[in-house]
């Protein structure tokens, strides 16, 4: 049985302005009070964040950001540094989404830098592997997902190491209705389990793994089900305060 606590990590990528971001908030609260067996983050856009972290104080939702930089500091125009993430409230951060690696050509090299240093810093990372559809259909999406976590992961003490959630997405069903069947996606959170435990012993046991890719309410509870996966990086189904708050109470493991 598993003992990891579910985490149902909320990404709103590209998506609402303050006013909107504050009515979610305030539709969400009331929602999301008595969720006491599972972790809540939102990871919002940046404009958000200061008014986010004074609407969520007092509860057990926590806040997020979609990504950060590799250097505490220094002439990076246009970027963000984990002491600004956490001085505006963040407890979590995601780093190497697919869109991101996709869109922006962030790599495995940059994905273990931002990891150590958010680690060094204080905040928690949820790091993020996935395949192409071609490489699934290939039959090489275990080994595809299996070298970016070694890759992303690259260093770090087993302590470290409990406190990365490892989120699996496959690429093709992020944002297109599609899903990864609940024995595929454990197939791969169990492949992710194993790398780390090749690296890291016993403290792969402790690492939440999460599966992201078009989750919904529908879904969430035959994901929680398996062996591996203990929790979701939730896209499109988190702007709906209803949606997301439904998701929330069905993670139970």
């Amino acid at each position: 049985m598993k003992t990891r606590t579910p985490l149902i990590a909320g990404n709103w990528k590209m998506n609402k302005l303050m006013n909107e971001a504050l009515a979610f908030a305030r539709e969400f609260k009331p929602l999301a009070q008595e969720a006491v067996h599972v972790d809540i983050a939102v990871c919002a856009p940046f404009t958000c964040l200061a008014a986010l972290r004074d609407e969520f104080r007092g509860t057990n939702i926590r806040l997020g950001a979609q990504n950060m930089f590799y250097e505490r500091q220094g002439a990076f125009t246009g970027e963000i540094s984990p002491a600004m993430l956490l001085d505006v409230g963040c407890s979590w951060v995601i780093i190497g989404h697919s869109e991101r690696r996709e869109l922006l050509g962030e790599t495995d090299g940059d994905v273990a830098r931002k990891t150590r240093l958010a680690l060094e810093t204080g905040l928690l990372p949820i790091v993020c592997v996935g395949e192409t559809l071609a490489v699934r259909e290939a039959g090489r999406a275990a080994t595809h997902v299996r070298a970016q976590t070694e890759k992303g992961l690259a260093g770090l003490a087993p302590d470290d190491l409990r406190r990365v959630t490892v989120a699996y997405e496959p690429i093709w069903a992020i944002g297109t209705g599609r899903t990864a069947t609940a024995a595929d996606a454990q197939e791969i959170c169990a492949a992710i389990r194993a790398t780390i435990a090749g690296f890291a012993g016993p403290a792969a046991g402790d690492i939440r793994i999460l599966y992201g890719g078009s989750v919904k309410s529908g879904n969430i509870a035959e994901l929680l089900k398996t062996g591996d996966i203990d929790g979701a990086l939730v896209g499109g189904a988190s702007l709906g305060a209803a949606e997301f708050a439904e998701i929330v109470r069905l993670a139970r493991v």
